[in-house]
Parts: C-alpha cells; sequence; structure tokens
C-alpha cells in the first residue's frame, strides 16, 4: 500500500477515509470533481470527473499501487436524470477500471452495495456473499450496482492479475451524515408496510474508512458485505426516535404513490414499496472471519450515534 489514489474523496465516507490514510503515512491522492473540505496535511488532490477521459490521464500520471474506488450516485438530487447517474456509476466504474488495467494498477477496490442483491420476495434473511446479485431494473441504484458487479466479475476472469476487494456495503451512518435513506427518519411518522418488518443494517463512517483502508492494503482480496452486526426493524427505528409507525397494506401505499408523483407531491413512485417490504439484511459473518475486521459499532450503536447528532 505505498501509493493509493481515491475516487469520491469528497464525499462523506472519502473524507473519513483519507485522514486514515493519512494518518497511516499513506502517499494518497485524493480526487473528485471537487475538493474535499478538510484536507489532512501530506495528502494531494487532483479533480477528476469519472465519466470522460479524466481517470486515464491522471492514473497514469500518478501511478497507483491501489485505487479505492468510491465515485457514486448515492442519493441523487432532484432533476438529476438516470442517464447522468448511470454515466457516473456504470461508465465512470468501466472507465477507472480500463485504466487500473492499463497502467499495472495492482488492487481497484470498489464500493458496491447490499442494494446490489435486489429489494426482492424471495431473497434468503440473511444474504451472503454467495447469494446472487439480481438487482432491480426499478431503482436505478439497485441496477447500476448490479452492472458494476457483473463488470468487475467480467475483469477478475480475462484479468486475474488485477486483484478486487468489493464491498457489499450496507447503509452507511456517521454523524451529520443526510441522505435518501435518513429522509425516512425526519419524518413525523414512519411508514411501513403491512406484514414487513423492513428491517435496515447500518455501517459507521469511520467504520467503513478503517474497512477501506485494510482492503488497501493488508486485507485479503475478495467480495465482502459490510454492516455492523444485528439488524433493526421499522418498529424498532420508530421506538429510538419516539415516533409512531404508519403501517398500510402494500396496495394503500401503491395506489397513494401512483398519485402523488404525477401531481408533484412525492418524488417516488409504486415501485418503491419493493424498498420497504424487501430490504436486503447482510450477514458480515466472512467480513469478520475472512477478511478480519469486526466492526467497532453494531447497526443499532450506528443508528444511536447518528439519532444523537441529528437531535432526534
Amino acid at each position: 500500500m505505498s501509493r493509493v489514489l481515491v475516487t469520491g474523496a469528497a464525499g462523506a465516507v472519502g473524507q473519513v477515509l483519507i485522514q486514515e490514510l493519512a494518518a497511516a503515512g499513506v502517499e494518497t491522492l485524493a480526487t473528485d470533481i471537487r475538493r474535499p473540505g478538510d484536507m489532512p496535511d501530506g495528502v494531494g488532490f487532483t479533480k477528476l470527473d469519472v465519466r470522460g477521459n479524466d481517470a486515464k490521464r491522471v492514473i497514469s500520471g500518478f501511478k497507483p499501487d491501489v485505487i479505492v474506488h468510491l465515485a457514486s450516485i448515492v442519493s441523487p438530487s432532484r432533476g438529476m436524470t438516470r442517464e447522468f447517474a448511470h454515466d457516473v456509476d456504470v461508465n465512470g466504474t468501466r472507465n477507472v477500471l480500463d485504466a487500473a488495467l492499463s497502467h499495472g494498477v495492482k488492487r481497484l477496490v470498489v464500493t458496491s452495495s447490499g442494494a446490489a442483491y435486489g429489494y426482492h420476495a424471495d431473497s434468503p434473511v440473511p444474504l451472503r456473499e454467495s447469494d446472487p446479485v439480481r438487482g432491480n431494473p426499478e431503482f436505478p441504484y439497485s441496477d447500476h450496482k448490479r452492472q458494476v458487479e457483473e463488470m468487475l466479475a467480467q475483469a477478475r476472469a480475462f484479468h486475474p492479475g488485477l486483484e478486487q476487494v468489493v464491498l457489499r456495503v450496507g447503509t452507511v451512518l456517521g454523524a451529520g451524515l443526510e441522505n435518501q435513506i435518513t429522509e425516512l427518519f425526519h419524518r413525523p411518522k414512519l411508514i411501513a408496510v403491512t406484514g414487513s418488518d423492513s428491517p435496515f443494517v447500518f455501517i459507521w463512517t469511520r467504520d467503513l474508512a478503517r474497512i477501506l483502508k485494510r482492503a488497501a492494503g493488508a486485507g485479503p482480496a475478495g467480495i465482502f458485505n459490510v454492516c455492523g452486526d444485528g439488524a433493526l426493524s421499522v418498529h424498532d427505528l420508530a421506538k429510538a426516535l419516539g415516533k409512531p409507525v404508519m403501517a398500510l397494506p402494500a396496495w394503500v401505499l401503491k395506489a397513494a404513490l401512483g398519485i402523488a408523483r404525477p401531481l408533484g407531491l412525492s418524488r417516488y413512485g409504486p415501485e418503491q414499496v419493493r424498498f420497504l417490504q424487501y430490504r436486503p439484511v447482510l450477514d458480515n459473518t466472512a467480513l469478520k472471519t475472512v477478511f478480519g475486521y469486526k466492526p467497532e459499532l453494531s447497526s443499532a450503536e450506528t443508528f444511536e450515534l447518528w439519532r444523537k447528532a441529528a437531535g432526534l
């Protein structure tokens, strides 16, 4: 781990990661479309837009041993098109992968997501790394992560010389972090689908950064689910927040969202009900026993840390 390049370094996880790498004395180049707000001493920065030719130019110049690829659209802004998100998530990963193969990179670390498994009624509980990655076409993020994983699997078959660490990450939470998931927790009532626990698994930003640091160094190559121990149902979350749960039948929610989105009352459509019904619950056994990292905070402790910081 003598030279590490990080894409998406201005994101919440990227900023914690470059701090961890700097503290470990690793020669690090942070890249993103904007400069990280808190740059540690000794870490360089170069602007890199993964959608174009920047990856090839920057990687050929820096010549990293390891690339940690974080750049992705996790929480799209209002008005962002699916084409733009695909360009970042899928084409951007392809550009980074191609540049890594062309310029002698030894290891590529990629943050995938538990969403890559998809939101399906027949998904095992919990999901293990050997379970199929199916995604959902109706959820861009889930579908894009599936496509990325298929791309990476093909690269492993044809280019075994490039080691890969693929991390299927649960919902990331940390003090001050806000995303599409946390939007749900700020509402006066938590929405649930009748008959579904809507379980959530969380990983602390600092734990994830340390996992990424290990993946860039002494950790083994492979595919690993990443989350803290345990899962929290929507009722567990509501109790922690001191809020009521409004449980509705799936058909009622679908009908309501089918009316609300065309009227501009909701950014979500009927397909979003599957997101609440069939959330992937990740098994982190391989992370602890094979990869060699036990998250410091459980899912419940991670949520409690976020809740206190959010003032809820």
